[in-house]
């Protein structure tokens, strides 16, 4: 942000809690509320409210708003979208459901493929023809177009994706479809997937295009609601959205294509993980995010999570990809399951304890909220092993009930079981643990990475309390509860550059380089990039990294290597290839000697450039604070209860170290010491728990 900007709030909407921060030069306070499903923008507004009292300050005084949500996300899940329909190129209506003609599990003979979200009598089709070149085959047929508004009309058809074959690689067609359709229906919704994502692969392209038409009428509409809110309440400040790379675009870029923050919560949750593992100078880092409705885990290495170009929304089958619908979009890449302090705990049909992904959400909640909800989850189960002060939960703003707790697990899990309310309630806390760690054993191998060699960083109003059980299950062990953890993804957003990524399709051989042409495609991808991100950067330098998808020729997918910068000529040749050989064996352990080398899709990010944090010093270790209180405990792996120390996080100063078992209090979460590890406090205020030296060789 640029130096003037000192009052900034960010918000970030989860499933279950509403998260806000305000950040000024006296430092940082917080706020959680309930989020409002059906408007969420009340739920922003109210603990934007509460906050500002909390500061003795007025809408006004904010220079930045920066917001996250999951509301494009949930949308589709939950099929909550817009009535919208597909225009492809004749031939191609069923695309989305034919796919790639892959299945993520071929040994399952009664799968099931997620639900697309255009049923077929919304699929059109028009004469048109562009070849992989660009070069026009068959003309548009327009009055075929016109043919289609009375039938749009009849349907209700309120959104429209257009995704024609080749459109990468000329757009004419999509968007004289769009002129001409905008035309006849001003009023409605209009994708053009050349926009959205010009790229090779029309399932993946035509999917995104999709999605995109299906939450921008919803997201549009709540952006402006947002807007006017805010506007009522005098805000005069600059706003910004959270995409799911991890940078921050305006509200008309985001309501252009708002296909771009479905995964912008985690995003947050990600850069501040990074941010902190920075400050700790801990090089490999896997973060653990759970909130109240879903768990994510993302592997951090030298500072920068991971990054991906495709994320898959709403998979049928857990950690099966493939199983979901793709979205092809730059995103930070992530396991996410529904493992939040919301989801509910079952018997299934084979009398096993299951969690998830069902969420109580925040209405009605969890059992122990009041609110309505009757069946265990997550948070019932940490109530009634005594992880959770319910008086002091979520600073005391929502009163728990642990009675209720014990009546719903007893329900649902207990006397099916033949089991007393404790023991259900640490079967509860068992499997939600064992979901995470499978999650991370899954997505550690699939990125070629030793999980144990990492470093757990837990943050999200949930994993604080689960973190130490998941890490023993993992083999981590360092785990590190940072400040605000429990807001960590809105603290996240506060780091966020201003940015935007490209993404073009052009295919080139390295054999045959023509550097003048993929050139000039960058310096056009880039201008195009800096007239989004500079009025945003408000005077901020920015910089431009550009990439390019490289790979084998004949192969099915790509690698990024990064390209230098200037204009690009055959002096470059080399040094690409020896880049792109060198990423391929770190992956595949060799590369194919002489082997072609081709170049599908080309990449430039601009992005302004956050200062890096300083390496925060050691501190000595001194004394155990005084304990403010004890809980009674009930360990299930004893099979018993037993009384714990209780400590407030606010009154333990650096160095300050105690043993487990313990829990560490704050009005956003609390943390968990279990008996394998040792816990203290680091110069940064994190809780940095320690493997304890026998549990080590034990394990």
């Amino acid at each position: 942000m640029a130096p003037n900007q000192h009052v900034r709030l960010a918000v970030d909407i989860g499933g279950t809690f509403t998260d806000v921060v305000l950040e000024t030069e006296a430092g940082r306070m917080t706020r959680k509320v309930l989020t409002t499903p059906s408007r969420p923008e009340e739920g922003v507004l109210g603990g934007m409210r509460l906050i500002l009292s909390d500061a003795r300050m007025h809408m006004s005084d904010i220079d930045v708003f920066v917001h996250g949500t999951t509301l494009a996300t949930n949308a589709i899940i939950e099929r909550r979208g817009a009535r919208t329909a597909l225009i492809a190129t004749e031939g191609f209506r069923d695309i989305i459901e034919i796919g790639t003609e892959s299945r993520y599990d071929q040994y399952d003979l009664s799968i099931e493929k997620p639900r697309p979200l255009v049923q077929r009598a919304l699929r059109f089709t028009l004469p048109e023809r562009v070849d992989v070149h660009g070069k026009v085959r068959l003309p548009l047929d327009e009055a075929a177009v016109a043919a289609l508004v009375p039938k749009l009309k009849a349907a209700g058809v309120e959104s429209v994706a257009i995704a024609f074959l080749h459109s990468y690689a000329n757009a004419e067609h999509e968007r004289r479809t769009g002129a001409l359709l905008k035309a006849a229906m001003p009023e409605l919704g209009i994708t053009l997937s050349s926009e959205v994502c010009p790229e090779v692969r029309e399932y993946e392209r035509t999917s995104t295009a999709i999605a995109n038409a299906y939450v921008q009428p919803l997201m549009a509409g709540y952006l402006a609601r947002m807007a006017e809110g805010l506007a009522q309440e005098q805000f005069r400040g600059a706003i910004y959205l959270v995409t799911s790379g991890g940078g921050l675009t305006s509200i008309e870029t985001a309501q252009r294509f708002p296909v771009r923050l479905v995964e912008s919560g985690p995003a947050g949750g990600a850069i501040f993980a990074a941010l902190t593992a920075a400050q700790l100078g801990e090089s490999k880092v896997l973060s653990f995010d759970m909130g109240g409705t879903t768990a994510k885990i993302c592997l951090i290495e030298k500072f920068e999570p991971q990054s991906s170009r495709v994320f898959e929304v709403d998979r049928a089958a857990r950690f099966l990809k493939g199983s979901g619908l793709p979205v092809r979009i730059p995103v930070i890449e992530m396991v996410e399951i529904g493992a939040g302090g919301g989801s509910i705990a079952r018997i299934d049909a084979l009398k096993r304890v299951t969690v998830g992904p069902e969420s109580a959400s925040s209405e009605p909640g969890p059992a122990c909220y009041g609110r309505g909800g009757t069946h265990p989850a997550v948070t019932d189960a940490d109530v009634v092993l005594g992880m959770i002060d319910p008086v002091a939960f979520a600073g005391g703003t929502i009163p728990l009930d642990p009675d209720l707790s014990r009546k719903a697990l007893l329900a649902d899990i207990g006397e099916p079981l033949g089991l007393d309310a404790e023991t259900a309630a640490y079967a509860v806390h068992e499997m939600v643990c064992e979901n995470m760690a499978s999650a991370a054993r899954v997505h550690a191998v699939e990125r070629g990475a030793v999980v144990g060699d990492h470093t757990l960083i837990a943050f999200g109003g949930a994993a604080p309390l689960h973190a130490a059980r998941v890490a023993e299950k993992i083999g981590v062990k360092r785990v590190i509860v940072p400040p605000n953890a429990g807001v960590g993804s809105a603290v996240g957003f506060l780091a966020a550059p201003v940015s935007y990524e490209l993404v073009r399709s052009r295919h080139v051989r390295l054999d045959a380089f023509d550097g003048a042409l993929v050139s000039d495609l960058l310096a056009e991808m880039e201008l195009e990039a800096r007239a989004l991100v500079e009025p945003g950067a408000r005077g901020e330098p920015v910089i431009a990294r550009r990439g390019a998808f490289m790979r084998y020729v004949g192969q099915g997918h790509e690698i990024t290597v990064t390209l230098p910068s200037g204009v690009l000529g055959e002096q470059d040749i080399p040094a690409l290839r020896s880049s792109f050989e060198a990423d391929y064996a770190a992956l595949f352990a060799r590369p194919i000697p002489g082997a072609a080398i081709e170049i599908l899709s080309w990449s430039v990010l601009v992005t302004t450039q956050p200062p890096k944090p300083a390496v925060a010093p050691r501190v000595a270790s001194s004394a155990p604070p005084e304990a403010s209180g004890s809980r009674v405990f009930h360990d299930g792996k004893a099979g018993a209860s037993i009384m714990i120390p209780l400590y407030r996080r606010e009154t333990m100063i650096p160095g300050a170290s105690i043993a487990g078992p313990a829990i560490i209090a704050e009005d956003e979460t609390s943390t968990f010491v279990s008996m394998s590890f040792d816990a203290h406090i680091d110069a940064i205020g994190c809780i940095v728990m320690d493997r304890k030296i026998l549990d080590r060789k034990a394990a």
